[in-house]
Formats: structure tokens, C-alpha cells, sequence
């Protein structure tokens, strides 16, 4: 096939199209119908606004696979310390792992809301949560049991901690928030990646999910009431939290006192909380 076939053969711009972006009839080659080809190498700043975006987009793509694979370590961790407390207390703490990388469509929709430059680098120095991680857990002390352990690995850097279970979200929220940096090594380099880490148990999971898809919904004929009732059924599910913690510890330790317990299976210990960047996962 010669060289005028395989021109023929590409996708082509009308007249129209060129119009749309913004070019004048004379810019390019005689005849109605030009292929995309054509117009690239007769208009030099499409080219080089063509290769700027491809660099781009490679880019892009290799920061992706990079926060996938923090991603990964910080997964891998977190599957031993279950298979290790497994072994020890003959119970798995963690129920369920989740985790994604943002979509980029939201993550320029986050930097817009915060006024910030849409580049690679904006996203890498001013985003936390591309990378996120959540882990559901049984009961709330099983939470903090699992956020202490992973706090005290020396290849993880503790960034920010968020806990909305002490102090919940003016909605109902609760969950625990970790900011957390890990190597990651690669051929011939290590990259710190920061990975967003929610922790929660399964009630503050459910609660979550639906508040989140009701959120979405803009037909509600009354919101307000609507936040009431997520609010109390939160509030409903931290004392059920609470009356199963209680409960696993007089099964586990039969002469345990119960009030004792209720005053630290809601989660009263702690590190101290920092300003947690980027959050939810969703």
C-alpha cells in the first residue's frame, strides 16, 4: 500500500472541525478533506501541543502504576499482621481489604476545588489520597490495634492522623484516617509514595456506603431530615460498636469488667490527631 492510500485510509477533519479548533482553511494543505496527519506536520504548534500532551500522558500513567504499587506494599503489610494475629489470638482482626487509585477525573476535579495547578507535580505534592487503602475491621479496638502496628514499622512514615472515631464528622462519620509514606523500590530507583489508609469496622463501613450514595442523589425532598437520620442511625451503630466490643471481651476474658472496657473499646487511646489531607476514598 503506498504512502496516498495510507492517507486515505485515516481518520479525516472537515472544514468543520478545523473551525472548532480554531484553524483557518489556508493554514493547511489544498482539498476539503485532510487527515489529522496532514495537519499535524503543516501546523508545527499542534505538534509540539500533540507531544507535550503524549509526554504528559506518560507520565501520568507512570505516577499511576507507581501509587499502585504503594498501594501494594502497604497491602502486603497489613494482610501479615492479620495472618500474624490470626495465629496469636486465633481470630483474624481485619475482615476485608479495599483499595483504589483516584480516578484522574476526580483528582482534577480535588485540585480545582482547592485552587490548584492541574500539572503532575501539583498532584504528587499536594494530594494524599490517589492512593487509598481501607480496611474493615470487626470491633474498634481491633481498629487501633492494627493502626498502632503499623505505626511502629520502621520503612513507614506517619504523614497525618485523622480519628473521626473520637471525634466524628459533623454527619455522623467515623472512621480512622492514617497519612502514611512508603518506599517503594523499583528498578533502578526508591520512591517515597504516600498512601491514605481509612480504617473502620464493618457497621461504620455500611453506614458510610450508603451515606455516600445518598449523597449523590439530588432529588431528596428533604435533605434535612435526611442528614437527622443518617446522624442518629450513626450514632446507633457507635453504640452497637460499642455493646459487641464489650461483648468479645467477656467472652474472650470471662472475669473482665465490663465498664472498664467501655471506656477504651470506643477508642480512647490514641496518638495524638494532626490535620489529615484528602479524604474520602471514593
Amino acid at each position: 500500500m503506498n504512502s496516498a492510500s495510507r492517507l486515505a485510509d485515516k481518520r479525516v477533519l472537515n472544514n468543520k472541525e478545523m473551525e472548532i479548533r480554531g484553524m483557518d482553511e489556508n493554514t493547511v494543505a489544498v482539498g476539503k478533506d485532510i487527515d489529522l496527519e496532514t495537519v499535524i506536520l503543516q501546523n508545527v504548534d499542534l505538534a509540539e501541543s500533540i507531544g507535550a500532551f503524549r509526554e504528559v500522558a506518560e507520565q501520568f500513567q507512570q505516577l499511576m502504576m507507581m501509587y499502585s504499587c504503594a498501594i501494594r506494599e502497604v497491602r502486603t503489610k497489613l494482610e501479615v499482621l492479620n495472618d500474624e494475629l490470626s495465629m496469636r489470638n486465633a481470630r483474624n482482626p481485619i475482615e476485608m481489604i479495599k483499595a483504589r487509585v483516584k480516578k484522574p477525573k476526580s483528582i482534577v476535579e480535588k485540585l480545582q476545588r482547592r485552587g490548584l495547578p492541574l500539572s503532575i507535580e501539583s498532584m504528587e505534592s499536594n494530594l494524599d489520597d490517589i492512593a487509598g487503602v481501607r480496611v474493615i475491621c470487626s470491633f474498634v479496638d481491633d481498629i487501633y490495634e492494627i493502626s498502632r502496628m503499623l505505626e511502629r514499622q520502621d520503612d513507614v512514615t506517619i504523614i497525618a492522623i485523622k480519628d473521626y472515631i473520637k471525634a466524628p464528622k459533623e454527619n455522623g462519620y467515623r472512621s480512622y484516617h492514617m497519612i502514611v509514606e512508603v518506599p517503594v523500590f523499583f528498578s533502578s530507583s526508591k520512591k517515597n509514595i504516600r498512601v491514605e489508609v481509612q480504617i473502620r469496622t464493618i457497621a461504620m463501613d455500611c453506614w458510610a456506603s450508603i451515606e455516600h450514595e445518598l449523597k449523590y442523589k439530588h432529588d431528596i425532598a428533604n435533605p434535612e431530615l435526611m442528614q437527622q437520620e443518617l446522624k442518629h442511625c450513626s450514632d446507633q451503630i457507635a453504640s452497637t460498636d460499642l455493646s459487641l466490643s464489650t461483648l468479645k471481651e467477656l467472652i474472650l476474658t470471662p472475669n473482665a469488667d465490663p465498664d472498664a472496657n467501655s471506656n477504651t473499646s470506643a477508642g480512647a487511646e490514641k496518638p495524638v490527631a494532626s490535620d489529615c489531607r484528602g479524604i474520602p476514598l471514593g
